[in-house]
């Protein structure tokens, strides 16, 4: 199944998929189907020029930032952190024999805060390979760099099993082992939250959304280009691999809510599924 999905996820971000449309069209036009070939090359460059130009990718992000707000720490001192891997190359790290953090850089750097603002809040990272074919853990680093943060280390939990965000949840369940009326907070991406914390909470792992690493403005992100063809395209991936996640989680039971959002935020039995609001 994880072989499955990182096939089909290549194939429905739109860069891809339109390549591999201007690709065939190519090949189409040495047969007697030149004519359609020749749309669906035609097709597929045009599109590919839209989407990375038009703020086609700002606007299918916006809604995936702005569905949670920023934390409220006025309820008191948390009593965990858990942040979802996906800022560092462990690949590169382990190439280069040094820490290589990416744009989602912003994860790590937040825990580095809250672990200082929040002296006795445990600190879990969660981060295996989400590579198809297994390489390097981001777990297999991330202690390194929260020894330069300064954070003790009795203070870190670690899980590097976990190969995408459904594992993420439940291995971090078991670890862990939250407590009823524990606060935990929730560490990641901005437009990637939606999708984390319906898994959570199906995982019965109720968490409070911490969202980092914005990608757009606001909606004054809506108005003009993007701009280079690359980012456009690049954005628009981002905001699809999301959006398609949220449908196919939402279909495959693993998460209660096709777009989970802070009116879910509730007490949930271990099932996910009785949750009081």
């Amino acid at each position: 199944m994880f072989g499955l999905s990182k096939i089909l996820g290549f194939f429905a971000l739109p860069s891809n998929l339109l390549i591999v449309l201007a690709l065939t069209g190519i090949l189409l036009m040495r047969t007697r189907l030149r004519r359609f070939g020749q749309g669906l090359l035609i097709g597929a460059v045009l599109l590919l020029a839209v989407i990375g130009i038009a703020p086609v990718g700002n606007a299918l992000m916006l809604p995936l930032e702005e569905r949670f707000p920023k934390w409220d720490g006025g309820g008191g001192s948390p009593h965990g952190i858990v942040v979802l891997g996906g800022a560092i190359s462990p690949d590169v790290s382990a190439a280069r024999g040094e820490i290589a953090l990416n744009e989602a850089a912003e994860r790590m750097t937040t825990v580095a805060r809250l672990a200082r603002e929040h002296p006795q809040a445990r600190i879990v990272f969660t981060g295996g390979s989400g590579r198809l074919f297994q390489g390097a853990s981001e777990a297999d680093f991330v202690t390194a760099l929260f020894d330069s943060f300064g954070i003790p280390r009795e203070r870190i939990v670690l899980e590097g099993r976990a190969r995408n965000t459904v594992e993420n949840a439940r291995f971090t369940r078991d670890l862990v082992q939250p407590k009823p009326g524990e606060r935990w907070l929730l560490v990641t991406s901005a437009h990637h939250m939606p999708r984390s914390v319906g898994l959570f909470r199906k995982a019965g792992f109720p968490v409070e959304a911490h969202p980092v690493d914005f990608r757009t403005r606001g909606p004054a992100d809506l108005t003009g280009p993007i701009g280079s063809l690359a980012a456009g395209l690049a954005r628009a991936d981002t905001a699809v691999r999301e959006w398609a996640g949220l449908v196919v989680y939402w279909l495959l039971g693993h998460t209660s809510e096709l777009f989970p959002g802070p009116q879910g935020a509730a007490r949930c039995d271990k099932t996910g599924d009785n949750c009081q609001r």
